[in-house]
């Protein structure tokens, strides 16, 4: 499998985009950290975080006898420069014409 469809396929899970809102919001947990508040056995998020470090999402680092869990952020910049960004330009430029319509359209009402 190529890097890049396990990228979609960690990304494709609620749970695991889950993990990455909490990484995101709280880097560097530990799996007991990351288990807190969810209802998830902790098994499962072992499981999920698995397919995160395959997919190069989370990054480990050992502190002692810790394992703490990092966000990795450039396997999802990836994706954006290959299928997002080259999108926004067009899909930029029709709403700023559609505003610029709109506003033509109020002017003339209001006259």
């Amino acid at each position: 499998m190529k890097d890049e469809d396990k990228v979609f396929k960690a990304l494709a899970d609620a749970s695991r985009r889950s993990l990455l809102d909490r990484l995101f919001a709280n880097n560097g947990q530990t799996l007991t950290e990351l288990c807190r508040g969810l209802d998830m056995a902790r098994q499962s998020v072992t499981q999920h975080l698995e397919v995160l470090e395959a997919a190069n999402l989370v990054t480990i680092l050992w502190q002692g006898r810790e394992k703490h869990h990092y966000l990795n952020p450039f396997p999802v910049y990836q994706i954006y420069a290959r299928w997002i960004r080259k999108f926004e330009r067009p899909r930029l430029k029709a709403l700023h014409n559609l505003k610029d319509t709109l506003e033509r359209q109020k002017g003339k009402d209001d006259e």
